[in-house]
């Protein structure tokens, strides 16, 4: 973020006080100095040579040592002392001014309780006005020669506002904070120092600690000498103000104790696995460690991997999309996403070493990887869509320190309900915004139907709070919808089940889990539309090569089929039955599609791909094809859309509740673009214009609703539009297809990704 961008909420102080002007109250003031702050900047500071220093450097307008000289001309007067010097400042402002009124008064301090106590104990009750908050910013630097005018840019400032909090002052303390260029956000104040102690206040206790145990052995100079850059890098921590760390420490005295406990614990565990040998014990702590701290480095750079709870707050990716361009050549897509999650899944509850090859290295597979680690499952990888498992069988997953979060996939929580509601501990199942407001009760209910206690937020959607220690028994289920998740949820249930679990399907859906359980070596029986298994078995390791995703290949078999002079082959696809509805669909429109090297691989179907341009033909599509087809439908729109006649659908009223409305956002897009359609309850009529020699529609803004299929769908539909479509909110492309800009490049078309703010 650019410095003359920051400045988005404007600051109305007349009179600014900074009490206290090292480092964080000197870059205060440097950094509204640069965004063109125009009120007056005034500080206080025991030490007259920093109020000095500060005007030289054009910093304050003025100040001086006495805060009776300062306070009471501020609108608002920001606390920038030591912690446990609060009280006496607050106790001065009490004096001045009992009730603050006309001041908004906050802080910058490392801990809030011990603040917020001070408050109470000085004014007798949490002045309205006054607005007590961190930024999370720092250097081991100290004073106000330190003072950086971009020490705030991109940082996160916490504000943990009462609930007498005046909703002005509150409104006030971000404004100062945004023009900083800082991120605001709002937490509890118990939180706040829950968090602050593991993040920030442990790591300085472990730093400071390390380099004076390193300081007192008669070896110091040498192993100073001679340590490398990691050492540099963590000890640098150890070189703040030792002065206002003890004050931090004595604060936040037990949120210290009760992380440093924690870490004491795992430091245990660890010393066991090196003192016993435990290599898998030691790799999964060491890559468990090293994936969050990709992750951790992602958030920080607002980079893509497993992104974070709130997605808004991240930067949004933009397509734009010129019009024609071709589909040539051969591409291998990423591995089947459906796939990659259960070769996880089985592969952490099978007994031994588990190889996965042709991974999905997308966001949501990633999260699912990081799931089982923090569930105590050794995991190395993934590198170049190699995974290797270190199974812990049946009964030995572990219980996570926190909620499970599975990003955008409705698959990975539902097959995660089944699989932990037989487990003995207690968890918590977590997504993004979108995932959090889809329905979870198909699962749900089934599975307490089993035994399994889950409690679920309003409308029976995440988080699921699923009580461990449940007692299943198996059941005999009746599908009311057919649903692949719905059903592999049951059978993972019955893996944990006392007897069989049976579960009837009212049409035939993906069977991924019921091939895999058998290459795992656990018996699942299948007879026309229901199948069964028997609790109490074991998963024995293997070697999963996961086929290249279907529904990933479709919008490539669609760019093929709708663009004169098309040659496109896609690289071994994976052909399940239950999954080719997309390519019964296509050739009944008439697509020029053949499939070539037929071959089964780890009990999966799979074949090249080969399609050419042929002119389409609208069609009524057979009611039976909808569940084998429907995550394919968003692109499969875009090929009638591009076909003679009118193409029917109905029956598809699970596209209502998939990462969005489907049906809904679809008709949106396709009007956008000026394809007349017809949109329906449980279905849609899209007219198509099939004439090869004209664009079939126009260009226009999309809103792809955070939903990667819309966005992959509409970025096809741009070769036969003729003006640039633009798409909105691609970032969960990541989700299921993280090199689709570079595939799609690669075949012929012109796609750019705009971050927001116009970076590319």
């Amino acid at each position: 973020m650019s410095q003359a961008s920051v400045n988005e909420s404007a600051v109305d102080e007349s009179r600014l006080l900074i009490v206290g002007l090292g480092l964080i109250g000197g870059s205060l003031a440097a950094a509204l100095r640069a965004a063109g702050f125009q009120g007056e900047i005034m500080a206080c500071d025991p030490d007259a040579r920093e109020i000095e220093r500060g005007i030289e450097m054009g910093l304050i307008d003025g100040g001086s040592t006495r805060l009776a000289e300062q306070a009471p001309a501020a609108s608002m007067i920001v606390l920038a002392v030591p912690v446990l010097a609060m009280e006496s400042v607050m106790g001065e402002l009490a004096t001045l001014n009992p009730t603050l009124a006309g001041q908004v008064v906050t802080d910058v301090g490392s801990t809030k309780a011990a603040i917020r106590d001070a408050a109470l104990k000085v004014f007798g009750h949490m002045p309205p006005t006054l607005v007590l908050g961190h930024p999370i910013a720092g250097s081991e630097k100290s004073g106000v020669a330190a003072a950086n005018s971009t020490l705030y840019v991109d940082h996160n400032v916490i504000l943990t506002p009462e609930a007498e909090t005046d909703a002005g002052a509150l409104a006030r303390v971000r404004a100062l904070w945004q023009a900083c260029g800082a991120q605001v956000l709002e937490m509890d104040v118990s939180r706040h120092d829950e968090v602050l102690a593991q993040t920030s206040h442990l790591p300085h206790l472990l730093a400071f600690s390390l380099v004076d145990t390193l300081a007192r052995q008669d070896q110091r100079l040498d192993i100073f000498r001679y340590a490398a850059g990691g050492f540099r890098d963590f000890t640098r921590i150890a070189g703040s103000d030792p002065v206002m760390w003890r004050d931090i420490f004595t604060a936040n005295r037990e949120a210290v104790l009760s992380s440093l406990d924690d870490f004491e614990r795992g430091l245990a565990r660890l010393r066991t696995a090196v003192e016993t040998g435990d290599g898998d014990a030691m790799l999964a702590t060491f890559d468990r460690a090293s994936h969050a701290r990709h992750y951790f480095e992602s958030l920080l750079n607002k980079t893509s991997y497993q992104t974070e709870y709130a997605m808004q707050s991240q930067g949004q990716v933009t397509y734009r999309v010129r019009p024609g361009g071709s589909a040539q050549g051969s591409v291998r897509v990423p591995g089947d996403k459906s796939i990659s999650h259960r070769s996880i899944m089985l592969g952490a509850l099978a007994e031994g070493v588990t190889t996965v090859t042709g991974f999905l290295e997308g966001e949501d597979s990633l999260a699912t990887l990081q799931a089982f680690r923090e569930m105590g499952v050794a995991i190395e990888g993934p590198h170049q869509g190699r995974v290797v498992i270190h199974g812990v069988g049946m009964h030995g997953l572990q219980a996570p320190s926190g909620p499970i979060y599975v990003g955008n996939s409705g698959t990975a929580m539902r097959l995660f309900a089944g699989l932990l509601a037989g487990q003995a501990f207690t968890s918590e199942l977590t997504g993004d915004e979108s995932l959090t407001r889809r329905p979870m009760n198909r699962v749900a209910e089934p599975l307490r139907a089993m035994g399994a206690v889950i409690d679920t937020a309003e409308g029976g959607r995440p988080p699921l709070h699923i009580h461990g220690g449940a007692s299943l028994k198996g059941m005999y289920y009746d599908m009311p919808v057919a649903s692949a998740q719905v059903k592999s949820c049951l059978l993972l249930a019955g893996l944990y089940a006392d007897g069989e679990t049976r579960v009837r399907e009212p049409a035939p859906t993906r069977d991924h889990t019921e091939r895999m359980l058998g290459g795992f070596g656990y018996q699942v029986e299948r007879q026309g539309d229901t199948c069964w298994l028997n609790g109490g078995e074991r998963l024995t390791a293997g070697a999963i090569d996961v086929p290249a995703d279907i529904s990933s290949a479709t919008f490539f078999m669609v760019a093929a089929a709708i663009t004169p002079d098309a040659d496109l082959t896609l690289e071994h696809v994976g052909i399940n039955p239950t999954r080719i509805g997309v390519i019964n669909i296509l050739t009944l429109m008439g697509a020029n599609l053949e499939l070539v090297n037929e071959r089964e691989i780890g009990g999966e179907p799979v074949a090249d791909i080969r399609v050419r341009y042929a002119p389409l033909t609208g069609i009524d599509i057979p009611v039976a094809q909808v569940p084998l087809a429907i995550d394919e439908f968003p692109a499969l729109f875009i090929a009638a859309a591009n076909a003679s006649g009118t193409t029917r659908l109905r029956g598809a009223a699970e596209l209502r509740v998939k990462e969005s409305d489907r049906l809904q956002a679809m008709a949106d897009g396709l009007a956008t673009l000026g394809v007349e359609h017809r949109l329906l309850d449980e279905g849609i009529d899209i007219v198509g214009n099939g004439d090869a020699q004209t664009p079939s529609y126009g260009g226009g803004r999309i809103d792809s609703l955070g939903d990667h299929r819309i966005a992959m769908a509409f970025a096809v539909a741009a070769l036969r539009a003729g003006d640039d479509i633009v798409i909105d909110n691609c970032a969960n492309v990541a989700t299921s297809f993280p090199d689709f800009i570079e595939l799609a490049t690669r075949i012929g078309m012109t796609l750019d990704a705009e971050r927001a703010g116009g970076e590319g």
